[in-house]
């Protein structure tokens, strides 16, 4: 109760302080459309609170008022006060949302949808275009909201993938990572033959841990690709597949049973060699280079998609996408609106930006062709380890769609994957258990 009083209190008052100095709306317009003397509408842009992002937004910014001067974009950061969400939060209700914004997950849309302040994007001229000309009708499709709407465009998306050691299944007879659960079971059975209670097939404290994004890491990542992408909640309904959802447990237990996973606090597990497979995402390889360079890609380890059940093909595995995107918000007026589709067709109409923002931040464009077109080619060449994520991209399921996301998720594992993990639970049970209690907070 203190907490959710103190929570409150901290909202209140970035409401008054944004109401106060917000560079929103409210400031940078007249009320004749937001459309200023000399007809040019401003429009404000809040970037990711990350320099490398801010930087690539306001260069693009410069350069679309250079070929267009009946538009101003003023590019800043979104505040974390205490957080991004909480500050887009706090702006909406003192009136002083942007124009647009980055750095919105799929989770987070959903509840500012249900509160109306998005534009659905797809009602926009224009929309259909930055789609097609960005080559990601694919790419796009699972980000549909359960009303038939597209709320958010994903700017990038990381298909997550599974690491292992490549260095260890040589040692235990193998070329390349197991690609089904009975193979993986194999490899596990082995590995304990050899080296006993000294490795484990996944080595990693997050695996007992409730704590909702945690579930992206490792249930979804499975899960997706066991379920050929089934969404699991839709807006407001479960739509889980009992029979991969039973499947994906039952392998975690399987993997416990042999002893396979530690679940316990370890440094560094899969770069110290405790563990031999674990999620893997684009960001990493920068602190791999740092802190661990003997870990070279196709020497010491490897990259795969998430290992499947028994009788699906590997090749249409899919995984989670970890991914946010840009929206508008329905404060903005119909110009303003209309400014920013223009804006963002304009920098989605060449490949060349979206390959600029991939050598800046290491963020996979959410694009079909990333690992065909020419344009990233030279990228994914100096970077060999970045085209087994470019090639999933279209392969990826982002996060669902419901405002408490968050309650949701962390019920998955107090559940379900956490006590499977812990040998607490069946794991039809657990599937069970965790659908009812999903259900029951989905009224």
């Amino acid at each position: 109760m203190k907490k959710r009083s103190s929570a409150l209190l901290m909202v209140t008052l970035s409401a008054v302080l944004l109401s106060a100095c917000s560079t929103g709306q409210g400031t940078a317009t007249n009320d004749n459309g937001n459309t200023a003397a000399g007809g040019v509408t401003t429009i404000e842009f809040w970037a990711a609170p990350n320099p490398t992002q801010q930087a690539y937004w306001q260069e693009m910014a410069k350069a679309y008022q250079a070929t267009n001067d009946k538009v101003k974009i003023n590019v800043s950061a979104i505040k974390e006060s205490p957080t991004s969400e909480a500050s887009i939060q706090s702006a909406i209700a003192a009136k002083s949302a942007p124009t647009m914004s980055e750095n919105i997950n799929r989770g987070f849309a959903a509840q500012l949808s249900d509160s109306q302040a998005l534009v659905p994007l797809d009602t926009l001229a224009g929309f259909s275009d930055v789609i097609s000309s960005r080559s990601m009708t694919k790419t796009i499709e699972p980000w549909k909201f359960a009303d038939g709407h597209q709320y958010v465009l994903p700017i990038y998306s990381n298909a997550m993938l599974f690491g292992w050691r490549l260095d260890t299944l040589k040692e235990l007879g193998y070329d390349a990572p197991p690609k089904t659960y009975s193979e993986v079971l194999e490899v596990t059975k082995k590995l304990k033959a050899k080296y006993g209670d000294k490795k484990y097939l996944w080595a990693k404290p997050d695996l007992a841990d409730p704590t909702a994004w945690k579930r992206w890491f490792d249930f979804y990542m499975l899960y997706d690709a066991a379920s050929g992408g089934n969404k699991f909640i839709e807006g407001n309904s479960f739509t889980g597949d009992e029979k991969a959802g039973t499947e994906v447990l039952t392998f975690v237990d399987n993997l416990r049973k042999e002893k396979g996973i530690l679940a316990r606090q370890v440094t560094d597990p899969f770069e110290n060699g405790t563990g031999i497979f674990t999620d893997v995402g684009p960001w990493t390889f920068t602190t791999w280079a740092q802190k661990y360079p003997n870990l070279k890609y196709n020497d010491t380890y490897t990259l795969s998609m998430p290992p499947v059940p028994d009788g699906i093909d590997p090749a249409q595995s899919k995984t989670f996408a970890d991914t946010k995107g840009l929206v508008i918000y329905a404060s903005a007026t119909k110009a303003q609106q209309q400014a920013a589709v223009d804006f963002i067709k304009w920098v989605y109409s060449d490949a060349a930006n979206d390959a600029k923002w991939f050598k800046e931040t290491n963020l996979p464009p959410a694009r079909d062709d990333l690992s065909t077109n020419e344009a990233f080619k030279p990228i994914l060449d100096a970077s060999p380890q970045l085209k087994p994520y470019a090639e999933n991209v279209p392969n990826a399921v982002p996060p669902m769609d419901n405002a408490k996301y968050n309650d949701l998720q962390t019920i998955i594992g107090v559940e379900a994957f956490n006590k499977v993990v812990k040998g607490q639970i069946a794991p039809a049970d657990g599937w069970a258990a965790m659908k009812a209690a999903l259900e029951k907070a989905l009224k």
